[in-house]
């Protein structure tokens, strides 16, 4: 194709994709506008029904808890997807690539970059754990958290180097831990089924309200969704960073 067919082509499609978003946020509602019926019941009954303060969290992880199961799912499968296509070749191997230009070596990062770098992912990790284990109390919960403790990843690069990186990552775990949290939504289902009510019930002690240990099974399930985004973001964040190195044909 030509590069003038490929502008074409481009030209066409974001047009296309313009007046669709156009269309999308003119339907959108005012700012301040009246709340739906659905939303105005939830607001009612959410906080004597579940004990939480969020009643986002309720709606996401209780009253529509299985839309949120397909949805850590797709997370999954696409983890597992790119994992897959970014995978080393048998007959490749990888080398980090070099600066040949002459006098541009580039220094490593000192002292005072990599104390900002650790204090900075030390922060969002105390950060996302406090997003997702308060899910049910304040706006939050285990995406929101789960990609914050992942971003600690890419503080560590960028005050670093992708060598640092790659060597402290445990990589295994994260694999793990992905599909733990995918599993573990699964698990704190069928404990409806145990208890004998339908699949993803909130059939665990609801405590009291405003307090941390509150809403039954909804900071259970912000817990596990917290630990395979984090664990998903961070694979991903591996395998786009490992495409920094240069792919060879392995010598004969």
């Amino acid at each position: 194709m030509s590069r003038r067919a490929r502008l074409a082509f481009f030209a066409v499609a974001a047009a296309a994709l313009a007046v669709t978003l156009g269309a999308g946020l003119a339907g959108l509602p005012s700012f301040g506008s009246q709340l739906t019926a659905y939303a105005r019941m939830l607001n009612a009954v959410a906080q004597q029904q579940r004990h939480v303060t969020d009643v986002v969290s309720a709606t996401t992880f209780d009253y529509r808890g299985i839309d949120t199961l397909f949805e850590e799912f797709i997370l999954l499968s696409a983890v597992a997807g790119i994992s897959v296509l970014l995978r080393p070749l048998s007959d490749e191997t990888r080398e980090l690539p070099e600066d040949k230009a002459p006098d541009r070596a580039i220094p490593p990062p000192g002292p005072a970059v990599w104390l900002l770098a650790v204090f900075l992912s030390s922060l969002l990790v105390l950060i996302g754990i406090e997003t997702v284990t308060h899910g049910q109390l304040t706006p939050g919960g285990g995406f929101q958290g789960g990609v914050i403790l992942a971003s600690a990843f890419y503080v560590v690069y960028l005050g670093t180097n992708y060598r640092t990186v790659e060597r402290f990552q445990p990589a295994p775990l994260l694999e793990a831990s992905d599909g733990v949290g995918a599993s573990g939504y699964v698990f704190i289902g069928l404990l409806g089924l145990l208890a004998g009510a339908s699949f993803l019930s909130n059939v665990v002690g609801l405590g009291v309200a405003g307090t941390l240990i509150s809403g039954g099974t909804i900071p259970l399930l912000n817990l596990v969704v917290g630990v395979e985004v984090a664990a998903g973001f961070a694979i991903l964040a591996s395998e786009f960073l490992d495409q920094t190195a240069v792919i060879r044909p392995r010598r004969q």
